[in-house]
C-alpha cells in the first residue's frame, strides 16, 4: 500500500510509534529582527542523549507573523492512494501577517528548513486573510481555514493549496460562506464538512477588549457542509452559552455521524449529531461552573474551554480550561453522557497567590497552589493539547494567544511558557503530571517565548482523519 498514515483510527493506536520529537509553535512576543516566531523541535525520546532538549529552531526571520495552528500535507486520509506519498512538509500559516510557511521535516526531520514562503498577497488575492486550521485531503490537496476577508472583516471561508506546488489554488467554498470560520473538521463518508466560529479578525486583534459587545464581534454558532457540493447547508446558533465554539472534531471513527465542539466563552463542551429526520443539532453536555470571585473583570470567572482532544479510540475526551487553570478527562463512550474521570491543575487565576478573592466555588473546597516542575514555576494556565498515538502521554503548552496572554497571564511574557507532560491511565481513567519532564521556554537565545500547538513527525490526534474504520 502506498500513501502515508494508518489505515484507522486504531491501527495508529495500536501501530504507532512512540513520538520522539516533538515540533512546538513559538510565538515572539519581544519582536526585534533577530527574534522571530520560530518552530521549534524537541527531543521526547527517553533512550536520547538530548532528551527534554530543543534541538532546533527556525526562525521565521519576518516580523509579526503570530504563527499559530499548523499540520501536514498528507495524512492518513491518504493511505493507501497513488497520489499523496509522503508526509514531509508542514504548513504553518500566520494569523498576523498572513503568509504561509512550507517547512521541509523529510531531508532531516531534527532540523526543518523552509520549502516555501506563500506571501500575504496570495491569499488576498481571493479575499482572505486571518489564516487558522490545517488539513490534508485525500486528493492530495491542502485545505486551510480563514477568519476573514483581505481588510480585516469576518468571513468563514477556506483555501487549497496544491500539494504539489503548495500554489493558492482558489477558495473550496462554493456558493455562501459562514460568518466567522475558525476550525474545522470533515467526513467524507456522511458527505459532511463542520466549522466553529471564533470572530471578528479586527476585534480578534485587540486581545481581550471589556468594552466589546461580543454578541456582535464574535459567533456562537458551528456550520455544516456538503463535502462533495462544497457548500453551507445549515448553521446551529449555540446561543450565548455556546459562545466562541473553537476547537471542533467529528469522533476518530469515521462511520461515527457525531461530535464535540469545546466553547471559550462559558465553559461549555456541545455534542451535535443528526436527528431522526436527518437534521443536526447540538446538545449541551458538559459545563464548568463559573467561580463568584473579587479582583476579576467580572463578578464571577467563567470557565473557557480553548483546546479539546480525543482519543483515537474515541474513549477519551481531553480539555483545557484556561481561566481556571485546569484539565478534564471525561470518559465519552457514551457521548451524550461523558463522565469526569480526571482533572489536574496547572496554574490559570484561582491559585492560591493571585489577586483574586473567591467568594463562592460550587466545585472546589480549597483553591489549588501553584505548580512547580524541577523548581520552575509554572505560569499562566494549561491550553493546547497533544495526545501520543497511544493515548498514554498528553502534552500540554500554556499560550493561547499572544494579545490574550499580554492581558491574562502576563507573568508568561516574562518568563515564557513551558511544554509539560500529564501520564493517563487508559484503562480506568485518570491523569499525573510528570515532574521530570519540562520544557522551559523561558530559557534559551530566543526567550522568553509562548509556545502553543504541537505535533509529531508522524501525525498526531489532531491532524490525521480518517475515511474508512
Amino acid at each position: 500500500m502506498s500513501g502515508p498514515g494508518y489505515s484507522s483510527p486504531l491501527d495508529a493506536m495500536k501501530n504507532g510509534p512512540r513520538e520522539k520529537l516533538l515540533y512546538v509553535i513559538c510565538i515572539q512576543p519581544n519582536q526585534t529582527e533577530e527574534k522571530t516566531d520560530l518552530l521549534a523541535t524537541v527531543d521526547v525520546d527517553p533512550d536520547s542523549p538530548t532528551y527534554l532538549q530543543i534541538i532546533h529552531r527556525l526562525r521565521t526571520g519576518r516580523l509579526n507573523d503570530e504563527l499559530h495552528h499548523f499540520g501536514w500535507n498528507i495524512c492518513s486520509s491518504c493511505h493507501g492512494k497513488e497520489c499523496c506519498s509522503k508526509r514531509d512538509k508542514i504548513v504553518m500559516p500566520a494569523l498576523g501577517s498572513d503568509r504561509i510557511y512550507i517547512v521541509d521535516t523529510g531531508k532531516n526531520e531534527r532540523e526543518p528548513r523552509f520549502h516555501k514562503v506563500i506571501e500575504a498577497e496570495e491569499m488576498h488575492k481571493f479575499n482572505c486573510s486571518f489564516p487558522h486550521t490545517t488539513h490534508c485531503l485525500a486528493t492530495g490537496e491542502i485545505m486551510i481555514s480563514v477568519m476573514g476577508d483581505r481588510d480585516g472583516n469576518e468571513k468563514g471561508d477556506f483555501i487549497l493549496l496544491d500539494g504539489q506546488t503548495f500554489d493558492i489554488k482558489g477558495t473550496w467554498t462554493k456558493g455562501k460562506t459562514a460568518k466567522y470560520g475558525y476550525d474545522f473538521w470533515y467526513q467524507p463518508h456522511f458527505d459532511i464538512m463542520v466549522s466553529s466560529e471564533w470572530g471578528k479578525p479586527s476585534e480578534i486583534r485587540k486581545g481581550f477588549d471589556p468594552t466589546c459587545n461580543y454578541t456582535e464581534c464574535y459567533g456562537q454558532s458551528i456550520n455544516f457542509y456538503s463535502w462533495s457540493k462544497r457548500e453551507l447547508i445549515q448553521t446551529i446558533d449555540l446561543g450565548l452559552e455556546g459562545q466562541t465554539p473553537l476547537e471542533i472534531r467529528f469522533l476518530h471513527n469515521p462511520l461515527k455521524k457525531e461530535g464535540l465542539v469545546g466553547c471559550a466563552g462559558y465553559g461549555t463542551l456541545y455534542r451535535f449529531y443528526t436527528n431522526e429526520e436527518g437534521t443536526w443539532v447540538a446538545d449541551k453536555v458538559i459545563q464548568i461552573l463559573p467561580k463568584k470571585v473579587t479582583g476579576w473583570i467580572s463578578s464571577y470567572i467563567q470557565g473557557m474551554i480553548t483546546d479539546i482532544i480525543i482519543s483515537l479510540d474515541d474513549k477519551y475526551l481531553y480539555f483545557s480550561n484556561w481561566t481556571h487553570g485546569d484539565i478534564r478527562q471525561y470518559d465519552i463512550t457514551d457521548p451524550a453522557h461523558p463522565k469526569l474521570t480526571g482533572q489536574v491543575f496547572l496554574g490559570g487565576a484561582l491559585v492560591t497567590d493571585s489577586k483574586l478573592t473567591v467568594l463562592e466555588d460550587p466545585e472546589l473546597k480549597e483553591r489549588p497552589k501553584p505548580v512547580y516542575i524541577k523548581g520552575r514555576r509554572n505560569y499562566g494556565a494549561p491550553q493546547m493539547l497533544q495526545l501520543s498515538l497511544d493515548g498514554k502521554r498528553l502534552y500540554v503548552t500554556s499560550s493561547l494567544y499572544s494579545p490574550l496572554d499580554k492581558y491574562f497571564y502576563p507573568e508568561t511574557i516574562t518568563h515564557g511558557s513551558t511544554l509539560l507532560k500529564l501520564d493517563i491511565d487508559t484503562e480506568n481513567g485518570g491523569m499525573k503530571l510528570d515532574e521530570n519532564f519540562l520544557i522551559d521556554f523561558g530559557e534559551g537565545p530566543d526567550g522568553p517565548l509562548l509556545a502553543h500547538e504541537v505535533r509529531y513527525p508522524g501525525g498526531d490526534c489532531t491532524s490525521d482523519i480518517w475515511l474508512s474504520d
